[in-house]
């Protein structure tokens, strides 16, 4: 493993939820398991409210982002869920951070999954690394367990380097890229806006590196998942990346009407684009396991016979 430089005094971390409403006994066991681990904690001014399905109005959601962002004393951001709402902030997001950015600002890291790929595809457009990984389940999970200890690592500033078990299904083969993607759902809605993958992509061209793309999802049916599939085919994005790391396909069941697996389904998406595709990246909503890793950050992908390397640099 490789270890990046992160502050060594007591580091900061704030807990905000800017999408759906949160479990507030999950904010209190990652708030306890936090400062256990010698973080100081903060949280949001409406970390712990409830709109409706949000855990607050859209004016509240925001500003609790954008303040953890610009707390010059903030090294990471933890949301505490995902769910929906980060569509609708999108725009005001992402006008205030490439300010944030041009003025010479820190960005804290940023950490979550699901609903939270709204944020990190504005943080990766902005060539601004954040992680993919447990939320407030961090204080919930066994602290033994890979996904915490991984997690916990990487807060220490090790990087990822995982060896995979081999996928039969998985296209053998060697790439490297900027890693960006998330929650395939929340990728397609945000197709044709800019922040969509082809926007991503011409970001890191335009930095003189290729891009991996990660996909996991959740609860759709077989269709949608082809659906979703088809359009990064046909607007370009699937002909364009160095290569494709699949995660945990979670309650998604095999539709026999579709006459496939869901990984053939995705094959069928690739097909003639000679990429790898690693299939079975443990990361996404599966209850047992989500190991964290970067987004916007350069990573190797190796997709062999007998095992698979996913190595961040």
């Amino acid at each position: 493993m490789h270890r990046i430089y992160i502050h060594t005094q007591m580091k900061q971390i704030t807990i905000i939820s800017p999408s759906g409403k949160p479990n507030t006994d999950l904010i209190d066991s990652a708030h306890t398991r936090l400062e256990q681990k010698g973080f100081a904690v903060t949280e949001g001014d409406y970390a712990r409210c409830g709109f409706g399905r949000f855990a607050a109005r859209k004016e509240e959601r925001l500003k609790d982002i954008l303040a953890a962002f610009r707390n010059p004393q903030n090294d990471f951001i933890l949301c505490s869920r995902g769910g929906y709402g980060l569509q609708q902030l999108m725009g005001d997001i992402s006008s205030d951070l490439a300010g944030y950015k041009a003025d010479g600002g820190r960005f804290p890291i940023l950490i979550g999954f699901s609903d939270i790929t709204c944020l990190h595809s504005v943080l990766s457009l902005l060539s601004v690394p954040s992680v993919h990984g447990l939320m407030a389940h961090i204080g919930d999970w066994d602290e033994e367990c890979e996904s915490v200890r991984r997690w916990f690592d990487l807060l220490d500033g090790w990087m990822p380097c995982y060896s995979l078990p081999a996928n039969e299904q998985s296209v053998k083969g060697e790439a490297t890229g900027i890693l960006v993607g998330g929650n395939l759902s929340v990728l397609y809605g945000l197709q044709g806006t800019p922040w969509s993958l082809n926007a991503l992509i011409d970001n890191n061209a335009r930095n003189g590196k290729q891009t991996l793309l990660f996909i996991e999802d959740i609860a759709e049916r077989h269709y949608h998942i082809d659906r979703m599939m088809q359009n990064l085919h046909l607007s370009g994005v699937l002909g364009r990346i160095s290569g494709l790391v699949v995660g945990q396909m979670t309650d998604i069941e095999p539709d026999p009407l579709m006459m496939c697996s869901i990984e053939q389904t995705v094959l069928q998406a690739v097909e003639g684009y000679d990429i790898p595709v690693l299939f079975g990246f443990p990361a996404g909503h599966n209850d047992n396991v989500n190991l964290p890793f970067l987004l916007g950050k350069e990573t190797t992908i190796e997709v062999g016979y007998n095992y698979s390397a996913f190595e961040q640099n």
